[in-house]
């Protein structure tokens, strides 16, 4: 079967609700493997059949690449046995973080809900000590598949880096009722625009935050892993009069796939549909991304540097190093012709799918850095809204 009769089969099988053989036959694809046979008719995946839309990706969990695997290697996922998911699906049964590996001693980690049209989501918001009022930044960390607010803190300890720099940091929470391995969904074309879907939720928790809370409106940020990553570049395509600055790590950019066969074949080619350019100035961009993904092609990482950068002339500047005892990487850093950096790409040499510089207290980090955290937030806070509209 030619690649283009299976692209069309594994579409029609989609449809019909066959969400797992139609990833099959993809992936098979992809390794280059003959297909074996017409694909056999089976009565196709529960939630399918239920009526609800299709999650979103099948995949194996990848385990962080690195010279001591014990550290960060997480149980492969059986494709059969799977849940539709971008990369991360072996965390379901971690027992939940302790909140000593999530806040600080004399912080605060509160609930919230908010909801539009487009439905609800939870989110966790963080409240550093050093908060009495005054406009500080807010950072928007958006979790990765199977993940949850409570996990992704612990893994990234974005919230005691927050402390350090007195940030709020908030945490929406993806619902199971809307993607069934909580996978925020990045490739949907209802979910790449403004004013609706998972962006709309997203934005207006922002904003839900910015009103009951003091925040400096110039200092707002989103981040993200994985889906969350792929998420993040949406809202930086989509909102950029609202995020100062954003973070993708390990992820895709914005109108890469529009679907289950161009997103499968979007994460393991670093191909798919022409990216959506961004509305007005480039967003500040940093970009984390291990040369050993295999989740996550790192070619999408050379893919959101294209569309960040879009017709703007840079002056690119690239920096080597090593983390003693850890990765080596690749830091390519744009400035503008104020020479302003715009964008930072990070390729982090032996690295696989997970959070670069990460705690072991959350799923799918890599311990042995570059410390993905620390970098991301002092890019973001060399960044502000006024000095991009001038």
């Amino acid at each position: 079967m030619l690649n283009q009769d299976i692209i069309r089969e594994a579409t029609r099988l989609t449809r019909s609700g066959q969400l797992v053989e139609a990833t099959a036959l993809l992936q098979r694809m992809l390794r280059g493997e003959k297909e074996r046979g017409a694909t056999a008719q089976t009565t196709g995946h529960p939630a399918l059949a239920a009526g609800r839309e299709p999650p979103t990706i099948d995949a194996k969990a990848n385990a962080a690449a690195t010279r001591r695997p014990r550290r960060t290697a997480r149980p492969p996922v059986d494709l059969a046995n799977s849940i539709q998911g971008l990369g991360l699906g072996g965390s379901l049964g971690r027992a939940p973080p302790s909140m000593v590996h999530i806040v600080p001693d004399g912080t605060r980690f509160i609930e919230g809900v908010y909801a539009n049209a487009a439905g609800s989501r939870a989110y966790r918001l963080f409240i550093p000590s050093g908060y009495h009022g005054q406009p500080i930044p807010l950072v928007i960390m958006l979790h990765g598949c199977t993940q949850s607010p409570e996990d992704f803190a612990a893994g990234t300890r974005m919230n005691f880096v927050a402390e350090e720099q007195t940030c709020f940091v908030a945490y929406p929470a993806q619902r199971a009722e809307a993607n069934q391995a909580k996978c925020w969904n990045w490739f949907r074309p209802a979910d790449q625009q403004r004013g609706g879907g998972e962006p709309s939720l997203i934005a207006g928790i922002t904003r839900q935050i910015m009103r009951d809370h003091s925040v400096d409106p110039e200092r707002v940020y989103v981040a993200g892993l994985s889906a969350g990553a792929a998420a993040a570049a949406v809202m930086g395509s989509t909102y950029g009069d609202l995020y100062a600055a954003i973070g993708i790590h390990s992820g895709l950019a914005c109108g890469a796939a529009s679907d289950l066969p161009s997103a499968l074949m979007a994460m393991k080619q670093g191909g798919g549909l022409k990216a959506t350019p961004s509305d007005g100035p480039p967003v500040p961009t940093i970009v984390f991304h291990g040369d050993r993904d295999t989740t996550v092609h790192s070619k999408n990482g050379d893919r959101i540097v294209r569309q960040s950068i879009g017709g703007s002339r840079t002056k690119t500047e690239v920096q080597r190093g090593r983390v003693p005892g850890g990765h080596a990487y690749t830091r390519t850093v744009h400035t503008d012709a104020g020479g302003r950096g715009i964008l930072e790409h990070w390729e982090i040499h032996g690295a696989g799918h997970a959070w670069s510089g990460g705690s072991p207290a959350g799923s799918y980090t890599d311990p042995d850095g570059p410390d993905a955290t620390r970098e991301m937030l002092r890019f973001f806070l060399e960044h502000s809204l006024q000095p991009r509209r001038n």
